[in-house]
């Protein structure tokens, strides 16, 4: 589902791969008018794993909903200005433009380029490195020390995470700076320059979860403790017919939850007597925390999945199953049409198919059914026409010169 509290916003986006996409995806499922501009036959990220036999990517489609789509030929200058026309374009119409979101540096979109026909555009550039030096998610990974704590890893067998975590958190990033600048120009009529790099996302985030203090102030190292919890209790534990649980007690109450689920008062009052450990301090659990996993994995491997889960939730205890996408497409509420964040929607290219909108829930707001992704420059004539205001006959000569096209056929149907 999307959500009307951007109605009325028209960004335009020329980008490739996670950060920048998803950031528009967020600004497009809360209402804004999102413009994707690509080359003619799709960019680089057009058909990207996981596809369809057709070649219809669902990396693109995911990542493109709501959106309108125009194709240009970008590398003719009459394209590149029907590009920067859109993003300067006046407001009209109930819409406020002059908003660009992009990863791809090309002089021609440069802020001070753009800005010198809008003085009060507003431009987010997400970047590799803040020196304008490429990276993707897994090159800036692996030099925030991560992968050399994950999964049991060393230095030498560094593990890799396979989420693009920077990404994500990037893209959320940027959509929220852009939204901070649009309502500073509301309130001063003052643009703004955004640069964003996905290396400053992550080492900042690495300053603001201690993990560069740590590192400074204490001189240590970040453990690898392959798949307990830092900081408190946590681990993963087999179940008698196969399956893995993990289970969680960081707060107090969680830790409470889960002694008295499990049966093991008595046991860990002797652990805290042997030891000296006051267990109601979750840095001590940890301390302990090879301990008390001895002591509930017999617990739960003594029992089945079923059997598990059913007495973790009596009890309310934080815990969560492993499974697969196909498990929790099958089995989980979580990942169904019983989660209103979910809708089934029919992608052109694709067919019908489980869809998410907007993650955060909005009291008593209006919710509209996703759009789902168009076919390439499917809006190519309707942005054209809506937003520069070009006539019939102008954007006719364009598709016949080569200069816009769309919409591309439905790939299911191109050997038709």
């Amino acid at each position: 589902m999307t959500y009307a509290l951007l109605q009325g916003l028209r960004v335009v986006e020329s980008s490739a791969f996670i950060a920048a996409p998803l950031a528009g995806l967020t600004l497009a499922q809360y209402g804004a008018d999102v413009i994707r501009v690509d080359m003619i036959g799709g960019g680089i990220d057009y058909g990207r794993l996981p596809r369809l036999p057709s070649g219809r990517s669902l990396y693109w489609t995911g990542l493109n909903k709501a959106k309108r789509s125009i194709a240009i030929d970008l590398k003719r200058p009459e394209g590149r200005e029907l590009v920067q026309a859109l993003v300067t374009a006046p407001d009209h119409a109930g819409q406020e433009g002059g908003v660009l979101l992009t990863n791809i540096g090309t002089p021609w979109l440069a802020h001070e380029v753009l800005a010198a026909r809008r003085v009060d555009l507003i431009s987010c550039t997400v970047q590799g490195n803040g020196d304008g030096s490429t990276a993707v998610d897994y090159t800036v990974h692996c030099a925030t020390g991560y992968p050399a704590v994950t999964g049991g890893a060393t230095p030498e067998r560094p593990v890799n995470q396979v989420m693009p975590a920077w990404d994500i958190a990037c893209a959320y990033h940027a959509a929220f700076a852009l939204m901070a600048a649009v309502d500073r120009r509301r309130r001063s009529g003052k643009g703004a320059e955004l640069k964003l790099a996905l290396s400053d996302l992550a080492f900042t985030m690495l300053s603001h979860l201690g993990v560069l203090a740590e590192a400074e102030v204490l001189g240590q190292e970040r453990p690898s403790i392959g798949n307990h919890l830092y900081g408190a209790f946590g681990r993963d534990f087999a179940t008698a017919d196969g399956r893995r649980v993990m289970v969680v007690g960081i707060s107090a109450g969680q830790w409470r939850a889960l002694v008295q689920d499990c049966g093991i008062g008595d046991a860990i009052a002797d652990l805290q007597s042997r030891t000296g450990l006051d267990l109601d301090d979750e840095a001590q659990r940890y301390e302990a925390r090879d301990a008390i996993a001895s002591i509930i994995e017999p617990w739960v491997g003594a029992r089945t999945y079923g059997q598990v889960a059913a007495q973790l939730d009596q009890h309310r205890v934080c815990w969560g199953p492993y499974q697969t996408a196909r498990e929790a497409l099958m089995n989980d509420p979580r990942a169904s049409l019983a989660n209103p964040v979910f809708e089934r929607i029919t992608t052109p290219g694709v067919g019908p198919h489980l869809a998410a909108g907007a993650a955060v829930r909005v009291g008593r707001e209006e919710r509209m059914p996703t759009r789902p992704a168009p076919l390439l420059g499917a809006d190519t004539d309707e942005v054209l026409h809506d937003v520069l205001g070009l006539a019939g006959s102008e954007i006719g000569r364009l598709h016949d010169t080569g200069v816009v096209a769309g919409p591309d056929r439905d790939p299911t149907t191109r050997n038709a």
